[in-house]
């Protein structure tokens, strides 16, 4: 299968790269800008591709393959508080961790084989049923967006066939929780690559913590 994924190049991305290259997938990552670790992988890396620019997507996607698993990955987290809001960082938010899965998508809707799937890395703080502390405006605002968009993406692709799902890391140790976090980035990233491997169509626009917990909204 051909695995195409944003954000490769460190953290959460790279390790479902190298799961998937372990399982003899063919992977294409899309990223600003590669890493040492993923250049040392026997991936195609497609550098320069930012996900806020239309153009920039569809300038990658169009010298690729036909795409089997697409994972919408690339994601920003600017920490705020009700007491120290900033608008432009919630913006910033947005346009990465919402219109960047949208735009994706739209880049690769030609390229995606019937029965493909499209896994959209969102975050249980999206989760306006689970937010019991508040804060965080912009990641919570933007990654509830994020799972609306893909909500409407699995009815949109229903004609294709497409399976759309919305999956939550977990609480990884990533350079974006500053190193804190419940597990590491392989095992965030078994989990992540089963459910991509075990849920079929009949799960489409569903929400799923990677430890197959199937969360609200």
């Amino acid at each position: 299968m051909h695995i195409v994924i944003t954000g490769g190049n460190r953290g959460i991305g790279l390790s479902l790269i190298k799961k998937y290259l372990a399982n003899g997938h063919k992977v294409t990552s899309f990223c600003r800008q590669s890493s040492p670790e993923l250049d040392s992988t026997d991936v195609s890396v497609i550098s320069g591709v930012d996900v806020t620019s239309s153009e920039s997507l569809e300038k990658a996607v169009a010298t690729i393959e036909p795409i089997d698993i697409l994972i919408s990955n690339a994601g920003l987290l600017i920490a705020d508080s009700f007491d120290k809001l900033n608008f432009d960082n919630i913006n910033q938010q947005f346009q990465v961790n919402t219109l960047g899965p949208l735009k994706l998508a739209k880049a690769c809707a030609s390229k995606l084989n019937v029965g493909a799937k499209y896994g959209i890395i969102t975050s249980r703080m999206g989760s306006i049923t689970d937010n019991t502390s508040g804060g965080q405006y912009g990641y919570r605002l933007s990654k509830a967006a994020a799972n609306a968009v893909g909500k409407s993406l699995s009815e949109d692709f229903r004609s294709q066939g497409v399976t759309v799902l919305m999956l939550h890391p977990g609480y990884v140790k990533t350079d974006m929780t500053g190193g804190s976090g419940l597990i590491d980035t392989t095992e965030s990233a078994d989990g992540l690559f089963k459910i991509l491997n075990e849920k079929g169509f009949e799960s489409t626009g569903t929400f799923w913590h990677m430890n197959g917990e199937i969360l609200p909204w």
